[in-house]
């Protein structure tokens, strides 16, 4: 067995593989975040190690013999948030995650002082990633910013409450602003812009690579064997590319979780910051992606849901009933509820709802929110093309995989074919448990393979017009939109 855990914005999931590729067991334990200005958003990482161990007790209670097994543990999680640690290794405040907006002002900083950030990063700053925080920190919160002796990205500080090791891999770690992504090493010249050297950062190993092993008291605690061996792991959608099988040149995959992406895998380097396009380290050594990045995409739905009081799949069943006509004359949604990267890499940016008229009904509001991120989705294509990539077919996965309405439109929008795979929600998870079946020992090829497809979808030429027409007043509504609060 191979234990995979994935640490997202809103729930800790894990999962049991075993070596003929069947998911055995999974569970999951929520995560709540904490808004204290607008703008801001952390979350404490006690509570990650907290729902890491309840989601471990949930598969303790049903399959205690299988976690017995356990080779190997990969680890998930989102990328660029900000865990301080301090020369005791306590945690100096909550962490700032990656749709906190606040560094804004410091992006600029950063890119005066760091003039070759483009060349050596690979991608724009930006108010997500992980460098700007710690600017921000040294700004406003300076004292506790003299205390720092460690930086650690989310699924790092749940490696080290693991094994005691601070590491990280190359995938996470081209989310910082401090990597030389070319040559997936820490770069001394982007650390000494915010004030660090290479001695706050973790070692660096392969996310394929053995980076400790089980603490032996967890490993009692759990019903494991002692030796149990933790994979570097990757960020939450290199992670997720090897549980989808995206490993060569050319695969590619959407993930609608709490943001959207849109990866592409690449057999080198290829950088393209002018278009808002991160060029990132994969989790396999030797190869590279890009990514287009919306900050809301099934946290959109979510937003959505609670404000009308109602739960997704009644509200998808409600939108799968409109009529054609209704879906024309819906409002049209813009999905900038924590600003925007790719491609505006505007902070400021907001979510719209355009075009409300008395007839309006919370199924209309469904779609156009359905049909917004679709449309956000679409800029991030074009901008990956802008970049040289493309496409004809991409995989679905992460929580929103799971509405067949929503992958027919996304089909419909951007017009490729759409395939979902059997086990395609599980995303990060299950990835994670692939890079520990490889760090015992697994072959790539065999273990890399791609999930059967579960359903394939085919853009209809029939919608295409209507489609064209409102993404094209989609564009324009943020063009026009000058007020910010």
């Amino acid at each position: 067995m191979y234990l995979g855990i994935d640490l997202g914005t809103s729930e800790v999931k894990v999962l049991l593989l075993d070596d003929h590729h069947q998911v055995v067991g999974s569970a999951g334990a929520p995560l709540t975040i904490s808004r204290p200005q607008p703008r801001w958003s952390e979350q404490n990482p006690a509570d990650w190690w907290q729902a890491t161990c309840a989601a471990i007790g949930q598969l303790q209670a049903g399959f205690a013999q299988q976690l017995g097994t356990v080779r190997a543990i990969g680890l998930s999680g989102q990328m660029h948030g900000a865990v301080v640690l301090d020369k005791h290794d306590q945690v100096l405040r909550p962490a700032i995650l990656w749709n906190d907006m606040r560094s804004a002002d410091e992006c600029r900083v950063l890119t005066e002082r760091a003039p070759a950030l483009h060349q050596i990063a690979g991608n724009l700053a930006m108010p997500g990633f992980t460098a700007p925080k710690l600017l921000w920190l040294a700004r406003h919160e300076p004292d506790l910013f003299a205390q720092i002796r460690t930086v650690l990205l989310p699924k790092d500080y749940l490696r080290w409450l693991l094994t005691g090791n601070k590491v990280s891999d190359p995938s996470d770690a081209a989310g910082t602003l401090w990597l030389d992504v070319a040559r997936r090493d820490w770069s001394e010249e982007l650390l000494a812009a915010t004030g660090l050297t290479r001695a706050h950062m973790p070692a660096l190993v392969e996310g394929s690579a053995v980076s400790g092993v089980l603490k032996p008291e967890l490993a009692a605690q759990w019903g494991m064997a002692e030796g149990v061996v933790v994979a570097g792991g990757g960020g939450d959608n290199a992670a997720s590319a090897v549980g989808m099988g995206a490993t060569e040149p050319g695969d590619g995959f959407i993930s609608l979780g709490t943001s959207g992406v849109l990866f592409v895998v690449n057999d080198r380097y290829r950088p393209n910051p002018a278009s808002a396009v991160h060029a990132f380290c994969h989790a396999l050594p030797g190869r590279w992606h890009q990514m287009s990045v919306i900050l809301s995409a099934a946290s959109s739905l979510r937003w959505l849901c609670s404000l009308l009081g109602t739960d997704e799949a009644t509200l998808l069943d409600e939108v799968a009933a409109l009529p054609a006509e209704a879906r024309e004359r819906a409002p049209l949604f813009l999905p900038y509820l924590s600003g925007e990267r790719t491609p505006h890499n505007d902070p400021y940016a907001q979510g719209v709802l355009h075009g409300l008229t008395h007839d309006t009904n919370r199924a209309m509001l469904g779609y156009a929110v359905l049909e917004g991120v679709a449309f956000a989705l679409q800029d991030g294509l074009d901008a990956l093309r802008s970049a040289g990539t493309d496409v004809d077919t991409l995989s679905l996965t992460g929580g929103g995989a799971r509405s067949a309405i929503w992958a027919q439109l996304i089909a419909d929008v951007l017009d490729l074919r759409i395939v979902t795979h059997h086990g395609g929600e599980a995303g990060g998870a299950l990835g994670a448990a692939r890079l520990a079946w490889l760090a015992a020992g697994g072959r790539t090829a065999e273990v890399c393979i791609k999930p059967a497809i579960s359903a394939e979808y085919l853009p209809d030429p029939a919608k295409r017009d209507v489609l064209t027409k409102r993404l094209q007043q989609y564009r324009a509504i943020y063009t026009r939109s000058t007020f910010r609060f």
